[in-house]
């Protein structure tokens, strides 16, 4: 669980800076540079993330059931699922309606898919994970929300279009395969 919690720290930390000290950021990248400022990001949330699902994948199987899981809400799960892919393909692709609509799309996605796993999942390593991810969610949301709102560009139907096939398309392979090569668990299907 120490390594689990380790990644949390680290990497829900990282991805926190703007809203608890979006000051020293900016000072940071004034004085390193954007590129370096970049880099180090970088690093530090893909080797936090490595060690939180490392931590996961060894604190799960261990993990006490600390409720039942609302089986009978798989299928909104699911559903909520693959929105969550939808989500965050339009978050990644270039503005759309999804993506101007939905204001910050991946934030959206995570929470999303916390509730979906929480629903799914009552061990307490999921409960720790899941949770931790929906609190950072949902406070980085209200914190964009309270932002002073930039100019977006035109939304392309397009990228909703692809927004949705390939959200759908990610979803169907983590369904199939890639959660259980990923994670080590077998979504029930």
């Amino acid at each position: 669980m120490v390594y689990l919690i380790a990644g949390l720290i680290i990497f829900l930390g990282v991805h926190s800076v703007r809203v608890v000290a979006p000051g020293w950021r900016d000072m940071a990248k004034e004085k390193f540079g954007d590129a370096a400022w970049k880099g180090i990001y970088s690093i530090v949330s893909i080797g936090s993330f490595v060690l939180l699902i490392y931590g996961y994948s060894k604190a799960r199987p261990e993990a006490d059931l600390i409720y039942q899981p609302i089986t009978n809400l798989y299928v909104t799960a699911a559903v909520m699922l693959a929105l969550a892919f939808v989500l965050t393909m339009a978050s990644n692709l270039g503005p759309g309606h999804i993506k101007l609509k939905s204001k910050h799309p991946f934030l959206l996605a995570i929470i999303l898919w916390s509730i979906a796993h929480l629903w799914m999942n009552g061990d307490l390593a999921t409960v720790i994970m899941a949770g931790s991810f929906f609190l950072w969610a949902t406070i980085t949301l209200m914190s964009a929300l309270n932002r002073p709102a930039v100019e977006k560009p035109e939304p392309k139907v397009l990228n909703d279009i692809l927004s949705v096939v390939l959200g759908l398309v990610f979803y169907g392979l983590f369904i199939w395969k890639l959660h259980e090569y990923l994670f080590g668990v077998i979504p029930k299907v």
